[in-house]
């Protein structure tokens, strides 16, 4: 579906280049120095593509078209700069100045080096598939982007561990997070002595998290999601500053959120229909509360008190 994406969903616009502010790739954050002996993630297409961009200044513009291409690392090789252009949405002319801001002389140098570094068989086309159909296989590929990713689970482990040891635990999802960071919290909540859901914004969101770290907080958790909410951003600035060990679960390692963020746990979101579907981040929200329950001695016990209230309450239905 071609029509434009509402407030909640990405941000299709590049902005003139020229004016970009450019930040370093650092690689996935909480992936970097947590993932394997070499801090990198398992070798993959996409792993190696990561390390491509490691250690360049790349504009948001850039960064967008490195994300798009982790993502799809299998098809990138294949793709003409008109084609990679159009899958990062931005002109061809910036996937030529990105290809020259990696180092090389132009694009068909930059495909012809990911072809030797990232050798793979090029996927058939779903020719057949109808743009519902066609979302759902992109969902299916971010999921298994996310299984490669979690082939070391040390990352998830230590957040995890963070998590289970903050008493409270503020969640923070603001505005296309905010189900991520209720669903979260609602059943951390089962086996987490003190959760403390953060899903509005405004003025008394510093407040929130003062009482918090005054109560004995320390860590947070934030699921951040397309479009980025500065709000989000500077929340997160502000947490760090107050003490707090910020947990991020994000579309990306290139997400604005990366550089407030300890450890970052990237999952794509799909952006093949009018509005973006979160399956991976939502899954990994998942994996990080059974990472987390396996660091609570007492989660498998409230688990069952919660069962046998809830059954003595006639609460669900048989």
């Amino acid at each position: 579906m071609s029509t434009p994406n509402a407030d909640d969903n990405r941000d299709a616009s590049t902005g003139a280049e020229g004016t970009e502010r450019t930040e370093r790739v650092e690689g996935v954050q909480g992936a970097a120095g947590e993932v394997g002996a070499s801090g990198r993630l398992p070798d993959s297409p996409a792993a190696r593509l990561q390390a491509l961009f490691e250690g360049h200044r790349l504009t948001p513009t850039q960064r967008r078209i490195a994300h798009s291409m982790v993502r799809r690392a299998s098809e990138v090789p294949f793709l003409s700069s008109v084609e990679l252009a159009e899958l990062a949405g931005v002109s061809q002319p910036s996937v030529t100045r990105f290809a020259v801001a990696l180092g090389f002389d132009g694009y068909p140098a930059l495909r012809k080096h990911l072809r030797e570094v990232a050798p793979t068989e090029q996927s058939a086309e779903p020719g057949s598939y109808n743009e519902y159909q066609q979302a759902v296989e992109a969902e299916i590929e971010n999921l298994r982007h996310l299984a490669e990713i979690l082939a070391d689970p040390r990352p998830v482990r230590r957040a995890g561990q963070l998590l289970a040891a903050s008493r409270p635990l503020p969640v923070l999802g603001l505005r296309a997070a905010a189900s991520q960071a209720y669903g979260f919290a609602y059943f951390a909540a089962k086996v987490h002595p003190d959760v403390r859901l953060l899903h509005e914004g405004g003025t008394m969101i510093h407040d929130r998290i003062d009482a918090a770290v005054r109560a004995g907080a320390s860590a947070l958790l934030c699921f951040a999601l397309p479009r980025h909410p500065r709000e989000v951003v500077d929340t997160l600035a502000y947490a760090k500053g107050a003490g707090l060990t910020v947990v991020t679960v994000a579309d990306s390692a290139f997400a604005p959120v990366a550089k407030v963020s300890d450890l970052l746990l990237p999952a794509a979101v799909g952006t093949g229909l009018a509005f973006d579907t979160a399956c991976a981040p939502m899954l990994l929200g998942r994996v990080l509360l059974e990472a987390m329950c396996d660091d609570l001695p007492d989660a498998q016990a409230r688990l069952e008190e919660f069962d046998a209230r809830a059954a003595a309450r006639g609460l669900f239905v048989e």
